[in-house]
């Protein structure tokens, strides 16, 4: 079930947000347990088939967890790190077959020339979202960190339908005392009108331009896939049109879902960890990597980066323990060399960062260069981040190098470009695209992020003001339900 669809507003939401309080007033287990219902009927809406799966990845986890705990209590410290190895191997595996099994034999085919085959896979809604969530409880078991294990939260935690799909990614220790305080399952008005404001602000951003921006992203990296073919070419002007679409495309779709899954978990007084703060404000790619996606860099900080050594074996070993962090992120979201090399590119950008610290450290050379210097450092580094969109959304690597060559110029002369252009900015079609890059530019620059964004009480005449404006809002969001597609971070 998608967030921006009539169904989810008009049926699933109302009817889950009024149950979950009328049982919540009865019992907490009653009212923990109608959500988490609510929330695998939420994911069977789009495979029923794949509901038994995610039971079973819980039950495993759950049953897991309880015995690294026991292991734990009891100080049978070679134990609980044989059952944490296992559990955490099994995860991956079952990750590994969805996920990357055609991409590894793929790969093995050209390499080898063999013929190996597997069936159509078809990647299961969420599964890298609640694997890595289960990891992280799995972890935070081995560490001691986990103190409730009651099944019917454990299995909320996991399958709260707002986070369930596209994150962010949680810790058991964040969830689990939201679902046993008695306040939760009591109705906070206040709570409830800001969450319907983010919802509509997320929908807003995926439907008036995540969604008007993806038929022009199309349009630039297909061209590109056909210029490889026949000869022709993508004009500079072309290429960061498409490059600035998709980098804006990408953003407004998936911090429109967060926003969605902020405002719909603060109805039911469950409060999400932020994911995004303005990432693309950053001045630096160590500071992108703080506000971009911010539950899955703290995750690959916390479990994979930090114990691969971090930066406590020297200078080298940090910087190759970021540039195998950076890889298996490009992996994570997807099983494709351009993710690889996204993840590479990323991975290479904060180790000259950190380099060009450590110069400014040694030399003490004042790094802050005032407004200047500030605006310097956003332009390079949004730069750097475009180029490296580019690859994350093409379909292969020469299609990627295509873009990026004529992103600097390295294009045939005007006079050999045929006369169709992939876009006429003197057209309607141009000047819509345009309009649209300068209105998302303008947002991500210039506007506060949504967490800063509440619904205040400001007395009887600027709440009601406040209230036809967000229904004002979401109506015409609504109007454009038609065409309505579901999110990017849906493949991931």
């Amino acid at each position: 079930m998608l967030f921006n669809s009539y169904e989810f507003l008009f049926l699933f939401l109302p009817v889950t947000l009024y149950g979950f309080f009328w049982l919540g007033r009865r019992s907490v287990a009653y009212g923990a347990a109608w959500l988490a219902l609510a929330s695998l009927l939420f994911y069977g809406f789009w495979n029923p088939a794949y509901v038994g799966l995610l039971l079973a990845s819980i039950g495993f986890n759950y049953v897991f967890g309880l015995w690294i705990s026991r292991a734990n209590a009891r100080r049978q410290a070679g134990r609980k790190r044989h059952l944490l190895i296992f559990s955490i191997t099994a995860n991956l595996a079952l990750l590994a077959y969805y996920k990357y099994a055609n991409f590894f034999l793929t790969n093995i085919d050209t390499l080898t020339g063999s013929h190996w085959t597997l069936p159509d896979i078809i990647l299961p809604l969420g599964i890298s979202f609640f694997t890595f969530t289960q990891i992280a409880f799995l972890v935070d078991t081995y560490q001691g960190k986990v103190k409730e294990y009651d099944f019917v939260h454990y299995v909320l935690f996991v399958t709260f339908f707002p986070h369930l799909i596209a994150g962010p990614v949680l810790h058991h220790k964040e969830m689990m005392p939201q679902f046993a305080h008695l306040s939760t399952y009591r109705p906070d008005w206040n709570n409830i009108a800001t969450g319907w404001l983010l919802l509509t602000l997320g929908l807003c951003k995926k439907t008036m331009l995540a969604d008007p921006l993806a038929p022009y992203v199309n349009l630039v990296f297909d061209g590109a896939q056909t210029a490889l073919t026949t000869g022709a070419a993508v004009h500079t002007y072309e290429a960061w049109a498409g490059a600035l679409a998709y980098t804006l495309q990408i953003y407004f779709d998936f911090s429109g879902y967060t926003d969605m899954a902020l405002g719909t978990a603060l109805m039911f007084n469950i409060r999400l960890p932020t994911n995004f703060n303005s990432p693309y404000k950053a001045t630096s790619i160590i500071e992108f990597w703080r506000r971009w996606h911010i539950t899955l860099s703290t995750f690959l900080r916390d479990y994979l980066y930090i114990p691969l050594g971090g930066n406590r074996h020297g200078q080298a070993r940090r910087h190759a323990n970021l540039l195998i962090t950076m890889l298996l992120g490009g992996l994570w979201h997807g099983a494709g060399w351009t993710f690889v090399l996204w993840g590479a590119m990323h991975g290479s950008f904060l180790v000259i960062n950190h380099l060009w610290q450590g110069v400014c450290n040694r030399l003490q050379i004042q790094t802050d260069f005032g407004r200047i210097g500030k605006l310097a450092g956003a332009a390079l580094t949004f730069m750097a981040v475009v180029s490296a969109w580019v690859v994350f959304r093409a379909d292969n690597l020469p299609q990627a190098l295509t873009l990026l060559q004529a992103m600097c110029g390295m294009s045939p002369p005007a006079n050999t470009f045929p006369a169709n252009r992939l876009i006429e900015f003197s057209s309607k079609t141009g000047r819509d695209l345009l309009q649209l890059i300068a209105l998302g530019l303008l947002w991500v620059w210039i506007l506060p992020n949504s967490s800063r964004i509440v619904f205040r009480d400001r007395g009887p005449v600027l709440t009601v003001v406040q209230g036809f404006g967000v229904i004002a809002l979401l109506c015409v969001v609504i109007d454009r339900f038609g065409n309505y597609s579901p999110f990017l971070y849906f493949q991931f």
